[in-house]
Order: structure tokens, then sequence, then C-alpha cells
């Protein structure tokens, strides 16, 4: 369904729409994807030529949004991701060098996460499960692999 009106834009997936800021006399904007629950992002809105009113929704105005919105929830994913994995190289003392990785698994019934040892090809030499709560740093990941890449 697409929806062009001054105050509401709804197209390609995502809803703009102008609403009244609770802060101050002014407008705001709010940009939700089609399934979201929550706005992916709410900024002012400019004022119309009459100073009471605020401009209308265009084609380029939605187009900037859509953009911005996009943006900002390709920031958020990124995060996340770089919370849930961590990646440290590390070099054993016969030279060999290895980068390790840990993966966590979010589950609420069973959180736990995977450690990976990657050789110099970028083949896969060992994985283990370990707790979800285990710190991957380069002492702890030279650790294991000098140890075998048994479970920590």
């Amino acid at each position: 369904m697409i929806e062009h009106d001054p105050r509401r834009w709804h197209d390609d997936g995502w809803t703009a729409r102008v609403i009244k800021n609770d802060g101050d006399d002014g407008w705001a904007v709010e940009m939700t994807r089609d399934g979201d629950p929550e706005p992916a992002l709410v900024g002012p809105w400019t004022m119309g030529r009459d100073k009471k009113n605020p401009k209308p929704l265009d084609q380029n105005a939605f187009n900037t949004l859509v953009k911005t919105a996009s943006e900002v929830l390709a920031r958020h994913a990124h995060q996340a991701r770089a919370l849930l994995h961590k990646s440290v190289p590390v070099t054993t003392a016969l030279g060999r060098r290895v980068r390790v990785d840990l993966d966590i698994a979010p589950d609420e019934d069973d959180p736990h996460a995977m450690l990976t040892a990657w050789d110099e090809s970028g083949e896969c030499t060992a994985r283990v499960r370990i707790a979800a709560n285990w710190k991957l740093s380069p002492a702890s990941a030279l650790r294991w692999v000098e140890d075998g890449c048994r479970e920590p």
C-alpha cells in the first residue's frame, strides 16, 4: 500500500510520520520500517511557511529519511554483531600464526559460544563449544592454541 499524504508517507517498506514534538512547539518526523515495533529514527522536522504547521512530506524528503533510517539500522546491526563476534590473531612460540574467533550464541535457553581456530590459509583447524561468558583476549587465545585447542 502506497500512501503519500503531507504528514504520512508509506512506501517502499517504510512509513514516515510527522508528529508533534513533545519537547517544544515544533514538529518531529519518525521513520518506521514495516514490521518493526518502534521507529528506527525520530528527528526534528521543519516548520512550514506559516511557522505553525509542519512542512509537508515530499518524495525527496522521504527518500532522504529512508536512507538515513536504513543507515541507523545498519550501524545498530553492525554493533550487535561486534558484541557477539570477536577475533584475535596470535603467534605461537613456534611461529605459527592463528586467528581465534569467539562467536556468542545469545540463546535464552542455552547460551553458549563457539571458539574457532583458523590457520594462515583460512582453514578451520579447531572448533569447540564453550561457555558464553568466556573472555577472549590475546593471552587466553594463545593459551588455548598452545594447549592443543581443547575445551578450556
